[in-house]
């Protein structure tokens, strides 16, 4: 799968579509198989992104990896002042909701805050997740019950719940935390790429649900397809932390950014997503990927035409997904 972080809305539809299929049965109620962040921020689960909660280090040597905590990691789900409200209806002052505790932590906590000061250089991005299938994935080689498989036809990781016995090394392994622990039926769970859906050729709820048509879906070997054409021709998505060395099979087009004002107001020649910010999420491939899409913009401001333009506009949605002879996903 490509993302194009240039068109995510940050309106969690993905998030949506994916929770309400897989994961809405209690002992699921913090997993989010799918989930957007707002970057500059700490992520889902907190400090993801901290390569002090990675089973690899940054030279992709296995090291132990951190749990994140229902509390710190997660966020419990907060109690609110429903029943105050209800009776307040009619009363003079309005009682308004509001959590009946502490708030600490929760999925979207930081949403839209970024960072930099306005109008100066405030900015921020969204960022969506979904496990990367692994060409060599941390999680299966943590599993001492050979539980977590990856199928050799399409790639996808699967976790076989009969044999898991919910040890949670694969939780400290993947680097990504894109694998959860169900405490009520105690087994590990993860995305599976709607795996039901793609042997249709179907494609994944969180891309077939996405109103910015920022998702491609397809295979990587098939060069007339969106995978291959924006990852291998020309090079403009690119993997999350490829520090890890894990091999990850979901890539991103990195958001291009409006450039930082001067004190008088005028524009600079300096973006204001710091690029080394970006290298610390996307790797050194992050300035080439910029460079083309710049240069290919550029291109079609002239009145010129550009393929890479033409893909990521997406003007023929059916286009962005590319799974097998017989696509469904053409039907009206």
């Amino acid at each position: 799968m490509v993302l194009d972080l240039n068109k995510c809305l940050g309106c969690h539809t993905c998030s949506v579509a994916c929770k309400k299929m897989w994961n809405t049965d209690e002992g699921t109620d913090y997993a989010y198989w799918n989930n957007v962040e707002t970057m500059p921020g700490k992520g889902y689960p907190a400090r993801v992104h901290d390569p002090d909660t990675a089973g690899r280090n940054l030279a992709g040597e296995t090291k132990r990896g951190q749990l994140p905590g229902l509390d710190t990691g997660y966020g419990r789900a907060w109690k609110f002042n429903h029943k105050d409200v209800l009776a307040s209806t009619g009363r003079e002052t309005k009682e308004w909701l509001r959590p009946t505790e502490e708030v600490k932590w929760g999925p979207n906590f930081d949403e839209d805050q970024g960072e930099g000061v306005y109008p100066a250089d405030n900015h921020y991005f969204y960022l969506p997740r979904l496990c990367n299938h692994c060409t060599h994935p941390a999680c299966l080689d943590a599993c001492p019950r050979s539980a977590i498989h990856k199928r050799q036809e399409d790639g996808i990781v699967l976790v076989d719940q009969d044999k898991c016995h919910g040890y949670r090394f694969c939780v400290e392994a993947c680097p990504y935390k894109k694998i959860y622990y169900d405490h009520v039926r105690q087994v590990s769970s993860k995305c599976i790429f709607c795996l039901p859906r793609v042997e249709e050729g179907v494609a994944p709820a969180c891309a077939r649900q996405c109103p910015g048509r920022l998702r491609f879906v397809g295979y990587r070997d098939d060069q007339e397809g969106p995978i291959w054409k924006l990852v291998e021709k020309w090079q403009v998505a690119i993997p999350l932390h490829p520090e890890y060395g894990l091999g990850p099979n979901v890539f991103y087009v990195p958001p291009m950014s409006p450039p930082k004002l001067d004190e008088q107001g005028r524009e600079t020649t300096e973006p204001r997503i710091p690029l080394a910010y970006l290298e610390s999420l996307f790797g050194p491939a992050v300035q080439p990927a910029l460079d083309v899409l710049l240069a290919e913009r550029a291109k079609t401001k002239r009145g010129e035409t550009s393929e890479l333009m033409d893909l990521l506009i997406a003007y023929n949605w059916h286009d962005n997904f590319k799974l097998a002879p017989g696509l469904r996903e053409v039907l009206a």
